[in-house]
């Protein structure tokens, strides 16, 4: 089994930067790709970014050149580094990965974490 597990939310103030961190643990072959979505009070869940096991990256128009997405060296953790916060940035985050359980699985899995709240007062 394969848990998700974010870590770095908290309280900021307009402007500043927070940088959140999420931890895949548990048994797997292969990690397809991670990312980050979020969700406002009252609002659909929205991607933030997300990267695969190639090192593509993909942002959502409201974060482009403010967050920044990366991965350690073992793939297992994910980073999102956000810069320049306001207040709309407030929500959720989720940590979000596609996972290839073991060498003869023929298709992948995808995985939620608890979430982390982020904060941004103005």
């Amino acid at each position: 089994q394969v848990h998700l597990l974010e870590s770095g939310g908290g309280l900021v103030q307009a402007g500043g930067s927070l940088t959140l961190s999420c931890q895949a643990s548990g048994s797997l072959f292969s990690i397809i790709a991670m990312g980050w979505y979020r969700q406002a009070p009252g609002k659909e869940r929205e991607l933030v970014a997300i990267r695969t096991r190639g090192g593509n990256t993909n942002y959502g128009d409201s974060v482009k050149g403010r967050f920044a997405i990366s991965r350690d060296y073992n793939d297992r953790t994910l980073y999102l580094q956000m810069n320049s916060l306001t207040p709309e940035d407030t929500a959720v985050y989720y940590c979000n990965a596609d996972i290839i359980p073991t060498m003869s699985s023929t298709r992948s899995n995808n995985y939620w974490g608890q979430g982390t709240q982020v904060t941004v007062s103005s």
